[in-house]
C-alpha cells in the first residue's frame, strides 16, 4: 500500500505535464463513461465535492475522501441515461475499515443499451438477431489518514467496453490528496487525478472481411487496423467550507475546478444543507456545472453540465446511530432531458 500510495503522489506531481491538451481535442478521447458520476448524493451538488465527499462516493470524486468512512458502507444507485434514451446505469460497491486509519473499496459501474438488432450490408433490416452493447467499470480503491489533516488514496479501474464483435479493455487510476483544518475541521481542499492509463484498442471479428480476388476468384478475409484511443484524463482542484450553525444544522459549500484533455475546462459550485435529530438526517443540495457553451444550444457539447439538485433522508437505527438512507439526483442536461439517479445506502458505524 506504501508503494501505491507513491505512485499517487508522483502521478500528482506529474498532472501539469498531463494536461497539454486544448480545445481542438475535444471529443478525440475514448471510455467517457468514466466521466459519468454514477452517485447521487455528490452528483446533485454539481461533483464539486471533490474535498468534501466521504465513504464510497469519493471513489469516483476524490478517493482520498474514501478514507473517512466510518466502519462498513454498501450502496446501489440507478440513473436513466440520457432521459428517455433507454439507456441504464447502475453502481453498487461496498466500502470497508480495515484499520483505524486505512479503509478499502470494491464498486462497478455497468452501463446497459438494450437491445439493437444486428444489420449487415446483406441483411440492412435487421432480421438476424439482436446484440447488446455493455460498458463496465470495476473499481479498487484504497485510502488512508496520514494524520488528523492529511488524508491521500488511490484507485484502480479496469474497463471494458463491447458490442456484437467487438471488444476494448483497459486499465487506468486515480489519485487524490485532501487537507483539513479549522477548529471545527470545517476547511477542506483536495486535489485528485483522474482516468490516467495505457490507450485502448478495440479488438475483434468486427475488424475482418472477406474479399473475393476478381482476376482468381480467391476469397480471402482481411483484418482492418484499429486506431487507439486516450482516456478522458482530468485534473480537479476544490474546497469547501462548512457553516455550523449548531449541532442539528450544517450547510456546507463546495467549489472545484476541473481541468480536462479532451474537453473544456469546467467550474463547479455545490450546496448542502443538513439537518440531523436523534432518529433521522435529511439533506438538501444543489448544483451548478459551469463550461464554455453552456447557454448555447448549438455550441453545448456536454449533457453533465448546468444546474442539479437532489436530496436524501437517513433513519438513523440502533445505539451506534447507522444510516439506512435513500438518495435522489436530478441532472438537467439541456435536450437530452433531465437524468434521474436514485439509490440507497447503508452506513454502518
Amino acid at each position: 500500500m506504501k508503494n501505491s500510495l507513491k505512485i499517487a503522489f508522483v502521478l500528482l506531481c506529474l498532472s501539469p505535464m498531463v494536461f497539454a491538451g486544448n480545445e481542438d481535442r475535444v471529443g478525440s478521447a475514448g471510455a467517457s463513461h468514466l466521466l459519468i458520476n454514477p452517485w447521487a448524493r455528490s452528483s446533485a451538488i454539481g461533483d464539486a465535492g471533490i474535498s468534501s465527499v466521504n465513504g464510497l462516493e469519493a471513489s469516483f470524486m476524490n478517493i482520498a475522501g474514501l478514507a473517512f468512512t466510518d466502519q462498513t458502507q454498501m450502496k446501489f444507485n440507478y440513473s436513466n441515461w440520457m432521459g428517455s434514451a433507454g439507456i441504464s446505469f447502475n453502481s453498487a460497491g461496498i466500502a470497508q475499515r480495515i484499520s483505524e486509519s486505512s479503509v478499502i473499496a470494491i464498486s462497478i459501474q455497468s452501463m446497459n443499451y438494450g437491445d439493437i438488432a444486428i444489420t449487415t450490408v446483406e441483411n440492412p433490416e435487421g432480421s438476424i438477431g439482436f446484440f447488446s452493447p455493455r460498458t463496465n467499470v470495476f473499481n479498487v480503491g484504497y485510502a488512508r489518514k496520514f494524520s488528523s489533516s492529511i488524508s491521500g488514496g488511490i484507485n484502480f479501474k479496469v474497463i471494458s467496453e463491447s458490442i456484437s464483435n467487438l471488444k476494448a479493455s483497459g486499465l487506468a487510476i486515480d489519485a487524490g490528496i485532501r487537507y483539513v483544518t479549522g477548529e471545527q475541521e470545517q476547511i477542506k481542499f483536495g486535489i485528485t487525478l483522474k482516468n490516467v492509463g495505457p490507450v485502448m484498442k478495440y479488438k475483434g471479428d468486427g475488424l475482418a472481411q472477406q474479399a473475393e480476388y476478381v482476376t482468381t476468384g480467391y476469397i480471402a478475409s482481411l483484418e482492418e487496423r484499429s486506431s487507439g484511443f486516450e482516456m478522458p484524463s482530468l485534473l480537479c482542484i476544490g474546497g469547501s467550507y462548512d457553516f455550523i450553525f449548531n449541532e442539528s444544522n450544517k450547510l456546507n459549500l463546495a467549489l472545484g475546478f476541473t481541468a480536462n484533455s479532451f474537453s473544456y475546462d469546467q467550474y463547479r459550485i455545490g450546496l448542502d444543507y443538513g439537518m440531523t435529530n436523534e432518529r433521522m438526517a435529511f439533506n438538501l443540495r444543489g448544483g451548478f456545472v459551469y463550461e464554455k457553451g453552456l447557454f448555447s444550444v448549438e455550441s453545448r457539447s456536454n449533457a453533465l453540465i448546468g444546474p442539479t439538485a437532489g436530496f436524501s433522508i437517513d433513519a438513523l437505527v440502533g445505539e451506534n446511530k447507522s444510516a439506512l438512507g435513500i438518495e435522489y439526483c436530478a441532472r438537467f442536461a439541456g435536450v437530452f432531458g433531465t437524468i434521474h439517479t436514485i439509490g440507497a445506502t447503508i452506513s454502518l458505524k
